[in-house]
């Protein structure tokens, strides 16, 4: 984990990756969970025998699953230590090259593009590249847009 005393200097960090998170299993539990939270049950996702003899070989994660679990990531990735609240701003661009294959792993590389100041704190724009362990191929890159205010 990187820890960052004072988000104000974040200011001279922009354009530096700024950390790299722990990797984290997505397995069939995690999927399931994320198909009855959305309703969204396509075969390729929740049933492991069809998607056996799918593209893929095996079930995947949703691309939307991938997505939300970038809290997760980037909590075990990055600390500015005098920020009290963030909040998701929205993003400004999500593309989902690869697939999540059950049982994967994945982490999530966070790079400062911009820093604004705003009143009582900063927003900040990051380009979000999570991988997969053992592929060369992203499985989700993202530019988030967050506030964090002291």
């Amino acid at each position: 984990m990187t820890r960052i005393p004072n988000l104000t200097s974040l200011q001279q960090r922009v354009g530096d990756e700024l950390a790299v998170g722990d990797w984290v299993t997505v397995d069939q539990a995690t999927i399931d969970k994320f198909a009855d939270a959305t309703g969204d049950h396509q075969w390729i996702h929740v049933d492991p025998v069809r998607a056996a003899k799918g593209p893929f070989g095996t079930t995947i994660a949703h691309g939307y699953l991938t997505l939300s679990l970038l809290p997760k990531l980037a909590e075990s990735a990055l600390k500015v230590e005098d920020v009290r609240m963030g909040v998701n701003y929205g993003l400004n661009r999500v593309r989902f090259p690869a697939p999540v294959p059950v049982d994967s792993r994945i982490r999530a590389r966070l790079k400062l593009l911009a820093y604004e100041p705003i009143d009582g704190g900063a927003q900040l724009v990051m380009a979000v590249t999570m991988e997969r362990e053992g592929s060369d191929k992203p499985v989700c890159v993202a530019e988030t847009v967050s506030r964090r205010y002291l």
